[in-house]
């Protein structure tokens, strides 16, 4: 096992009617900046309750934060905090609301072109405070350091993070779950399943209880998946998948182990050029990554055939590409397509393009052994077509 540093202090308030709680988290006199998407909150239920919870606070709200924020959008937020001298901001909504909260208060008091604290990979190790309503379970922003953002003009999405960006607080009620869309289902379970492995499907580290963590979080999205497709409003169920989506990604899993997240650099570069959901830009990607990255793989593969999906008979070469190969066709009967092909029909120099934009930024060595080269990820998206 590595060596390893852990600390996380967001707070967690889980469970049915908890929203209501959040007043005491949030100073008596603060000045509140409340974000959220695209005005889903004000159908289920959830923007009455923040409302009533806020009673006695000064609320200004910002609303229409993009399914993928928007560097454009976010620094009209900045302004307005800014210009009207506010103090604590609350997220209420999924990830990209909450990573499009964490640039904000990141961007609000620095120094410089925000757009620098991405492009430039600036650590924020103090920001304005947050807390989040999680409304849509999927990336682990609600109790993690990091987010991504696009920028309109350039067509980029890039990564940032710090230990000034975890939210004071985070409100996880499995109820919101019943009034969210298929395909957003779809999306988080997808989304917390690949954060697992871009932890675990690295190379064997001895560390036996962080693999165990891993599979245990595998083997309850496998489970949950069904169940919430085919009824969001089983209370059991978006309990265990909205808890599996926050342990997916809240810095447990990745002590002590390598990691990869080349699946996701290559991924987000879909999303910038084709408006690809995220996850469905994990689920195009990561099949063929192992593919191509197989000999370097195949151990952990074999393992988690074994562990995850009892695949028993056969070499570990033949146990890994029966993992491989069951996990497509998981992704299959959840209704997920993983080809780039199956998105877009302008995919012929996709590859192209993307080792050329690594190659500018410098990005010359990517995954855990940092061997997967602008060329190699080239290889990948045309394995993707």
């Amino acid at each position: 096992m590595l060596n390893f540093e852990l600390q996380n202090p967001t707070k967690i308030l889980f469970g049915k009617g908890q929203i209501a709680n959040i007043a005491k988290e949030i100073p008596a006199n603060a000045r509140v900046l409340m974000t959220y998407g695209g005005g889903s909150i004000k159908t289920n239920g959830v923007y009455e309750q923040v409302i009533e919870a806020l009673k006695g606070h000064e609320v200004v709200e910002f609303s229409g934060i993009e399914p993928n924020p928007t560097y454009e959008t976010l620094m009209k937020a900045v302004e307005i905090i800014r210009t009207q001298k506010l103090d604590y901001v609350l997220a209420v909504g999924g990830g990209s609301v909450i990573d499009g909260t964490k640039f904000i208060v990141a961007a609000v008091d620095f120094e410089g072109e925000p757009w620098d604290i991405l492009a430039k990979s600036i650590r924020t190790t103090q920001a304005m405070p947050f807390g989040t309503v999680l409304t849509l379970p999927a990336t682990g922003s609600e109790m993690n350091s990091g987010a991504v953002v696009t920028r309109v003009a350039t067509q980029e999405k890039l990564s940032m993070g710090g230990p000034g960006l975890f939210p004071k607080f985070s409100v996880l009620d499995p109820e919101v779950i019943k009034s969210i869309p298929v395909r957003q289902l779809r999306n988080g379970i997808v989304d917390a399943y690949t954060h697992v492995l871009e932890q675990y499907m690295t190379y064997p580290a001895n560390a036996w209880l962080q693999d165990r963590f891993a599979e245990s979080i595998l083997q309850t999205l496998i489970e949950v998946a069904p169940k919430i497709l085919a009824d969001p409003s089983n209370y059991e169920a978006a309990a265990n998948f909205m808890w599996s989506c926050t342990m997916a990604l809240n810095g447990l899993i990745q002590k002590g182990v390598p990691t990869d997240w080349a699946t996701h650099m290559i991924g987000h570069e879909l999303t910038a050029l084709y408006n690809i959901d995220h996850a469905m830009t994990l689920a195009i990607i990561f099949p063929n990554l192992y593919r191509n990255r197989f000999d370097n793989k195949k151990e952990k593969l074999a393992q988690y055939g074994e562990r995850v999906w009892n695949i028993t008979e056969g070499t570990t070469e033949e146990k890994a590409n029966a993992a491989i190969e069951r996990t497509v066709a998981w992704l299959h009967e959840l209704g997920v397509k993983t080809r780039l092909s199956e998105y877009t029909s302008d995919y012929a120099h996709t590859g192209e393009f993307i080792e050329k934009r690594f190659n500018e930024r410098g990005w010359k060595g990517l995954g855990e052994r940092r061997d997967i080269t602008p060329t190699i990820v080239k290889e990948i998206v045309e394995m993707s077509y």
